[in-house]
C-alpha cells in the first residue's frame, strides 16, 4: 500500500472516530427532558437516549393494545345504555339518542385537531394528558345529575379519546422495520376489541346494576392505563419543531389531496368500512327476521365471532411483515370479497354462512387496515400522526356511508340486494388497488414499475448499499431533530 493510501485510510478512520465522538458528545450535551410537563420525573429507563434506542418488545406492544382497548371504549359505552339514561335523567328517547352522535362528533373533532399534535409535541406527554383528561371527564359523566352537563361531557370525552391514534404512529416509530406490521396489528386489535367489548360490558353491567357503575368501571381502567403509561411509555423526541400547529394542519390537508398512495388507500378504506359497517348494522335485521327469528341475546353473541377475528389479527400481522404491503392489502381484500360472496350466496338461508362471513370479514378487514396503515406511514415518518389521521377520517366516512346506505337498501330491497351492493364495493376496492402497482414511485398516480416481487425480504436486500458503502454511525436518527447542530445547519423537518 502506498504512503498516500495509508494517509487517506488513516484520515478516513480518524474522521469516523470524530463523527462517533461528535454524536456521543451531542447526546451527552443535549438537555433531553427528565420530567413530564416540567414537574413529574420520568423514570430513568424511559428517558430518551439517542445512543440507546428503546427496545420495542412484546410487553410494551401489548400495553399499547391494552391502552387502545380501554380508551376507545369510551366512545361506545353509551350505546346499550340509552334507555337507562332516559329513565335516570327523565328525558325522552329523542333527547338521549343525541348522546352517541355527540360523542362521535367530538371524536371527529379530536381526529382533526388533536391527533396531528403527535407530529409536533412529545407523544409520552400527549398520551398522559389525553388519558388524564378523559378520566376527569368520565368522573363527571358518572356523577352528574344534569342531562345538559352529561351531553357536554360526552362531546368533550369524544374529543380527547384519540389516544390510539397517537399510539399507532408511535408503535410504527419504535418497532424495527421487520416487525412494523406486527406492532401495528396489536394496537389495531386492541382498538377493535375496545369497540366490541365496550358494548358487551356496558350491556351486562347496566342490566344488573345502575348505568353509573359502567362509568365507575371506566374510571378505574383509565386510571390503570394512566399509571401504566407513566411506568411503561418511553419518552421520544418531538418532530417538526420548526413547524407551527397551523402548518401541521395545512400539511395534513395537503397530504390528503396530493399524495397518490394516500388517496388510493383512503378510497379503499372508505369502501371497505362502508361494507364492514353495513354488514354489522344490518345483521340485527337479518337474524331477527325470517328464517332465524333469533333473540337479542343470541344476536349479540355473534359479536364473539368478531372477537375471534380480532385475536387472529396479530398473527396476520406477522404474515404481512413478510410481504410487500401492496400484496398484503390485495390478499386481505380478496378475503373480504370471498367472505362477502359467501354471505351473498347463503346468508339468509343458512346460519353457517353468516358465521363464516362474520369471521372472514373481521380477519380480512383488520389485515387490510394494518397493511394499508403500514404503507401510508412509510411515506414520511415525520408525518405519521397526520397520515394516520387521514386514514382514520376515511374510516369514519365509510362508517357513516355504510350505516345509512346499507340500512336503506336492506329495508327496501332485502338482505341479498344489500349484500350484492357490498360485494360490488369490495370488487371496486380491488380495481382501485390494481390501478397503481406495488412498487410505484411516491408521486406516480397510475401504472406499474419496479417489477412484481412480493417478498419484502428480497426488496430490502436489493435496496442495501454495496459492501463498504453507505455505512453510518449506529445511533437514533430522531436525535438529530432536536440535538444541537455544531455546524450551524438548519433543522430538517417534513417538507410538506
Amino acid at each position: 500500500m502506498s504512503p498516500s493510501s495509508t494517509e487517506k485510510l488513516g484520515a478516513h478512520c480518524e474522521s469516523t472516530e470524530t463523527a462517533v465522538e461528535n454524536v456521543a458528545a451531542s447526546a451527552e450535551d443535549s438537555s433531553w427532558p427528565t420530567k413530564d410537563f416540567g414537574l413529574i420525573p420520568i423514570p430513568k429507563r424511559l428517558q430518551y437516549n439517542p445512543m440507546e434506542p428503546f427496545h420495542f418488545g412484546i410487553l410494551l406492544n401489548a400495553s399499547f393494545g391494552f391502552a387502545s382497548t380501554f380508551t376507545v371504549a369510551n366512545l361506545y359505552y353509551c350505546q346499550p345504555l340509552l334507555i337507562e339514561f332516559s329513565k335516570s335523567f327523565d328525558v325522552a328517547y329523542e333527547e338521549v339518542s343525541r348522546i352517541p352522535t355527540l360523542i362521535q362528533a367530538g371524536y371527529l373533532v379530536g381526529l382533526v385537531l388533536i391527533s396531528p399534535l403527535g407530529d409536533l409535541v412529545r407523544r409520552r406527554q400527549l398520551v398522559l394528558l389525553l388519558v388524564a383528561t378523559s378520566t376527569a371527564f368520565t368522573i363527571g359523566l358518572a356523577v352528574t345529575k344534569i342531562f345538559r352537563v352529561f351531553e357536554v361531557l360526552s362531546f368533550l370525552t369524544g374529543v380527547v379519546t384519540v389516544t390510539p391514534q397517537i399510539l399507532m404512529p408511535l408503535a410504527a416509530d419504535l418497532a424495527p422495520p421487520e416487525r412494523r406490521a406486527s406492532a401495528l396489528s396489536v394496537v389495531l386489535s386492541g382498538l377493535m376489541l375496545g369497540i366490541l367489548i365496550a358494548r358487551v360490558l356496558a350491556g351486562v353491567i347496566g342490566n344488573f346494576t345502575t348505568w353509573r357503575v359502567v362509568y365507575y368501571m371506566s374510571i378505574g381502567v383509565q386510571l390503570l392505563v394512566l399509571v401504566g403509561a407513566y411506568l411503561m411509555l418511553p419518552d421520544y423526541p418531538s418532530k417538526n419543531r420548526d413547524m407551527t400547529y397551523f402548518q401541521i394542519l395545512f400539511s395534513m390537508a395537503k397530504y390528503a389531496v396530493t399524495e397518490p398512495l394516500v388517496i388510493q388507500m383512503a378510497i379503499v378504506n372508505i369502501a371497505s368500512n362502508a361494507c364492514f359497517t353495513s354488514f354489522w348494522v344490518t345483521l340485527t335485521f337479518l337474524l331477527g327476521g325470517p328464517p332465524y327469528y333469533y333473540s337479542t341475546l343470541i344476536i349479540g353473541l355473534f359479536g364473539l365471532v368478531g372477537m375471534l377475528g380480532v385475536f387472529v389479527g396479530p398473527f396476520a400481522g406477522r404474515l404481512i411483515d413478510r410481504l410487500v404491503p401492496w400484496y398484503a392489502t390485495l390478499v386481505a381484500t380478496g378475503v373480504l370479497l370471498v367472505s362477502q360472496a359467501v354471505q351473498t350466496a347463503a346468508g339468509g338461508i343458512n346460519v353457517a354462512a353468516v358465521i363464516v362471513a362474520c369471521f372472514g370479514l373481521d380477519v380480512g378487514r383488520q389485515s387490510q387496515q394494518v397493511s394499508m396503515t403500514a404503507r401510508v406511514l412509510s411515506i414520511s415518518p415525520a408525518a405519521g400522526a397526520r397520515l394516520n389521521a387521514i386514514l382514520i377520517l376515511s374510516v369514519f366516512i365509510g362508517q357513516v356511508m355504510g350505516t345509512s346506505v346499507g340500512t336503506q337498501v336492506f329495508v327496501q330491497h332485502g338482505w341479498r340486494a344489500c349484500s350484492i351492493l357490498m360485494l360490488a364495493l369490495h370488487a371496486f376496492e380491488i380495481l382501485v388497488l390494481l390501478l397503481r402497482g406495488p412498487h410505484c414511485s411516491r408521486k406516480r398516480w397510475f401504472g406499474y414499475e419496479g417489477g412484481f416481487e412480493a417478498r419484502r425480504r428480497v426488496i430490502l436486500e436489493r435496496e442495501k448499499p454495496p459492501s463498504g458503502e453507505g455505512k453510518t454511525v449506529d445511533h437514533d436518527p430522531e436525535a438529530q431533530k432536536e440535538a444541537p447542530i455544531p455546524s450551524g445547519e438548519s433543522l430538517q423537518s417534513d417538507p410538506s
